[in-house]
């Protein structure tokens, strides 16, 4: 936790009406501000996670994506660059896989609610060169060896970690600003799914806390700390991640080091836009500039019109 001074992507909404109703997202001012965007719009831009998460939980568990499982559901899209089998622990690989199973019910669910609307899934760069990349940029150095996230547990912990993070805490911010009871019912089913996964992932590192990520000479913590700042320098909206360990001083009631839950001085929930989280997904720093795992941009109309500079 800490004093007050920003993923989901992902405002996983659902409406009942896709006709001319609007529905705000953001109500915070100058980068941090999102305006307004139709329900159906919001809900599209949400199945760009869905694919992110799924495939990656699913390749790294099985060595297989979406495609092995439901074919239909990529609508013609290209198969994820450079995702493959990680070598995780048989507890782990069980929770990731589940998960993996998961992102794919939630997906079939807001194609479903969106009357058939949806995306193609977007070009998905889950290679170790972009993951390598991300943690040279957190650590302010280039790693020797790379970052692999495939190597064992500990590296895909941490890699993945940061996923359904961003996820519920772009719910938190949609949740309460959408216009329909059936949608915030439905907002938070997911948002509690998404929360429970965060906390899994967020657990087992704590687990391992004091542990030495090879050949780092860093502890997980350490890492947890750095890729939090990291996702708080693109998201450019504050702090609004932590590591899994921090000062007793940002502690819960400033009694406790011990940061499983990563959440504000009052101990609820970060909340996150649109924008925060491309710029996170993008690893730019700009919701204008893809990069990252989306290296051709999010798709939906929201995620094309940042691309074109316009704002929603």
């Amino acid at each position: 936790m800490r004093n007050p001074s920003f993923f989901s992507i992902l405002f996983f909404v659902v409406a009942l009406a896709f006709s001319s109703s609007r529905v705000v997202v953001c109500q915070i001012l100058g980068q941090c501000r999102s305006g307004s965007a139709l329900d159906s719009q919001v809900i599209v831009f949400a199945t760009n996670f869905e694919y992110l998460e799924g495939e990656m939980f699913l390749w790294g568990a099985l060595g297989r994506g979406m495609d092995s499982i439901d074919p239909t559901l990529a609508r013609g899209g290209p198969p994820p660059i450079g995702a493959q089998r990680a070598n995780l622990d048989p507890i782990v690989r069980n929770i990731i896989e589940e998960f993996g199973y998961e992102e794919i019910g939630q997906l079939k669910t807001l194609i479903q609610v969106s009357g058939g609307l949806g995306i193609q899934r977007p070009l998905l760069n889950l290679s170790k060169d972009v993951f390598s990349d991300l943690f040279d940029k957190a650590a302010g150095r280039r790693l020797s060896p790379p970052f692999d996230p495939y190597v064992d547990t500990i590296h895909f912990l941490l890699a993945v970690n940061l996923f359904p993070y961003l996820g519920y805490t772009g719910l938190v911010e949609a949740a309460p600003l959408l216009l329909f009871l059936e949608s915030r019912k439905l907002a938070a089913k997911l948002l509690s799914a998404e929360s429970g996964q965060s906390a899994v992932m967020r657990t087992l590192l704590y687990e391992r806390a004091n542990e030495t990520v090879e050949p780092y000479n860093m502890t997980v913590a350490e890492f947890t700390n750095l890729t939090s700042t990291l996702a708080n320098q693109l998201g450019k909206c504050g702090l609004k991640d932590e590591g899994v360990v921090v000062p007793r001083s940002l502690g819960a009631e400033n009694r406790t080091e011990t940061n499983v839950l990563a959440t504000d001085a009052k101990s609820l929930s970060y909340n996150r836009t649109i924008q925060e989280i491309l710029r996170i997904l993008y690893g730019t720093g700009s919701e204008r500039l893809p990069g990252a795992f989306f290296p051709n941009g999010a798709n939906g109309s929201i995620a094309r019109r940042f691309l074109r500079g316009g704002i929603i």
